[in-house]
């Protein structure tokens, strides 16, 4: 008998013997039998018994997941949406265009433009939802679905990527890097929710919509839009907006000018997309229907816009100048970007000039001809109006910042007298001789003999040098008494040294001022004033010429007729139009300008010292002053003689009508 039964039996028997007898309702007291040690059954023998039961599984799954819970609210509690955004999610570019609105150049070290989400069409909107989280709007900024799904790929061993919602992506883009780390990932689900709770989702998806990467180098739609399509974000039709919302995915999968196989991905991801919008109620089936051909992209441009060198450099320093001055706008804010700078610069005026200078550069030789080193060439084109249509600022911005049609270094020279002829024209000023005092007219003779010296009351007139003062004329010819009309005419300067002290310098002066010649470019008022001391550069010399033109207006030379910013209008004062001279005195001074036959007025100019050599044309319409002359830019600004400039002696000369006439030439021809 073994142990077991053993200790069974005497169990028995004390219970039996100390049994009440029957009959007795109490129930006996059980003291028997004694506890028993527990031995293991046959089925939990072996490995099995380290199995925990399904009281403790449950247990330590509660256990677990108290602990997650606990981790995870400590860990949103201190999860901080930062008050700073990522410098890529701020900084925009600034978009330049020419005057016709096509785009000409944009700077910035980021490509991106904001736009108000009012401002994108509703249909382009849903497209990206369509394709990216159509349950944007009723999500709490993430997605069940989607963090299972990064989950398992993580404990799989694969990327961290996929179900992101776009409050995640927009998370992502402004606040986090793009590494792939489940930490990162894990922070952004956390942020994701709490930024959820604190903008609205209209909020949540114009940021995104602004930030998000579409390739080309561009951030945002506003940027996408002109990369792919060249337009407005507001001009997109519900085709075009599913095909950029398929960049999202990847842009360098997706962009189709890259390949035939990423144009087979962009066709079938942008069907998709429409058909998913039909699911989704955002398309009627009869609207899907009109969307059957593939809206094909523009090709990428071979050129980087960003890359303001050539002419183009010298046009966004003068918008950029002029933009913020006018517009009022502080440094720091023009360079966080966004602005859409609309100039008024001319794009076949441009191509016309910019062929005009480099055709007469290139009969320059500065390895055989010392004096052809140093060569500038500045020229600017101005409307009647204002307008700046093009300029000719130097040989390569990025080489030579340097805008040679900007620049006040160089005098105007005898270019400076139809202001001396105006001014006395205008002011009605009396010529005093032989005591008496007559109207000056184009018609009023002078003494038009070269190297006549300048008279004052006080006898002739001698600078502090010791030196008399004469008038010279350009050819060195002496025409004796000449009609001031014809010796402007002629080109006669001499006249007009006497004239200038006869009327008097203030009045020169305050009609040069009136006709937009700036103060800061006049020397001191002595008699070789009225020859043309001023220094005013090509931009304002077109611009004062205009006002002949203009039959006696003048309005400001301005570059930039239209600021906005992220599609909102930046106020920007016109300049004003000035009546500078009365109408018939402007046709005087254009009548005199004008060649017989011709249909431009012109007037060439150089300077007694021989350093600048201008020429002046316009017509009623425009303005173009073309200026030649050297300057060492390494060692001073200090004009250099002209003397041996050139091919021939006389090329000096030449080159600026010659590149004013091939250039007025282009332009009759591409009208």
């Amino acid at each position: 008998m073994t142990q077991h039964n053993k200790l069974r039996r005497t169990a028995h028997a004390a219970r039996t013997a100390l049994a009440p007898g029957r009959g007795t309702k109490r129930r006996p007291r059980k003291l028997w039998p004694p506890r028993l040690p527990d031995y293991p059954r046959p089925g939990r023998q072996g490995w099995r018994r380290w199995i925990p039961s399904w009281r403790q599984a449950l247990g330590s799954f509660l256990t677990a997941m108290g602990t997650l819970t606990a981790l995870v609210t400590i860990a949103y509690a201190q999860t901080e949406i930062p008050k700073d955004l990522n410098s890529f999610a701020t900084q925009q570019d600034n978009v330049y265009y020419w005057a016709d609105g096509t785009p000409m150049a944009r700077t910035g070290w980021v490509s991106r433009q904001e736009m108000p989400l009012s401002k994108i069409p509703e249909h382009v909107r849903w497209a990206v939802l369509s394709a990216e989280n159509n349950s944007f709007y009723s999500d709490p900024g993430i997605s069940a679905q989607g963090v299972t799904r990064a989950f398992w790929k993580t404990v799989g061993g694969g990327n961290t990527q996929g179900g992101s919602t776009i409050t995640q992506q927009y998370v992502k883009n402004v606040y986090l890097t793009q590494d792939r780390s489940f930490s990162r990932k894990f922070t952004e689900m956390l942020m994701a929710i709490k930024l959820d709770r604190q903008l609205s989702k209209d909020k949540i998806l114009q940021g995104y919509l602004n930030t998000s990467w579409f390739g080309r180098g561009s951030y945002g739609l506003q940027r996408a839009s002109q990369a792919y399509y060249g337009k407005e974000v507001t001009e997109l039709n519900a085709s075009e907006g599913a095909f950029l919302a398929s960049l999202l995915k990847g842009a360098s999968l997706y962009d189709p000018t890259l390949g035939p196989h990423n144009r087979e991905r962009a066709v079938e991801r942008w069907k998709w997309t429409l058909d998913r919008m039909v699911e989704t109620g955002r398309l009627t089936p009869a609207e899907r229907a009109n969307y059957t051909k593939f809206p094909e992209p523009k090709a990428a441009p071979k050129t980087n816009t960003n890359n303001a060198g050539g002419q183009n450099g010298y046009l966004v320093a003068l918008a950029e100048s002029y933009a913020k001055r006018s517009g009022k706008i502080p440094e720091a804010r023009f360079a966080l970007g966004g602005f859409q700078i609309y100039t008024t610069f001319e794009k076949p005026r441009m191509t016309a000039l910019t062929k005009a200078v480099k055709d007469t550069r290139a009969t320059l030789d500065p390895k055989r001809r010392p004096t052809d080193r140093h060569a500038r060439f500045g020229a600017a084109s101005v409307a009647a109006d204002g307008r700046i249509l093009a300029v000719y600022g130097g040989p390569d911005f990025q080489r030579q910042a340097f805008n040679e049609s900007n620049a006040s270094t160089v005098p105007a020279g005898s270019a400076f007298t139809p202001f001396v002829y105006a001014a006395a024209l205008e002011h009605g000023v009396q010529l005093e001789r032989e005591g008496s005092r007559t109207p000056v007219t184009p018609s009023t003779l002078y003494n038009g003999d070269d190297n006549v010296p300048l008279v004052t009351p006080e006898g002739p007139y001698w600078d502090r040098g010791g030196k008399m003062v004469k008038g010279q004329n350009t050819d060195d010819r002496s025409y004796g008494r000449i009609a001031l009309g014809d010796a402007m005419t002629q080109g006669v300067d001499a006249p007009f040294l006497q004239l200038g002290t006869d009327v008097g310098l203030d009045l020169v002066r305050r009609t040069a001022e009136d006709s937009g010649m700036l103060a800061s470019n006049f020397g001191p008022p002595v008699p070789a004033f009225a020859m043309g001391t001023s220094t005013p550069s090509a931009i304002r010399m077109a611009g004062a010429y205009g006002v002949f033109a203009a039959r006696g207006m003048h309005t400001d030379p301005y570059s930039v007729r239209k600021v906005t910013r992220n599609g909102e209008l930046v106020p920007l004062p016109r300049p004003r139009r000035a009546r500078a001279l009365t109408p018939d005195v402007a046709d005087r001074v254009t009548e005199a300008l004008t060649p017989a036959g011709r249909q431009a007025s012109r007037k060439a100019g150089t300077t007694q010292d021989d350093t600048a050599r201008w020429y002046v044309g316009y017509t009623k319409e425009e303005s173009t002053a073309v200026v030649v002359y050297r300057m060492d830019l390494s060692s001073s600004l200090a004009p250099l003689p002209l003397e041996d400039f050139g091919e021939d002696p006389a090329a000096g000369e030449k080159y600026p009508a010659e590149i004013w006439s091939q250039y007025t030439d282009a332009l009759k021809k591409e009208h």
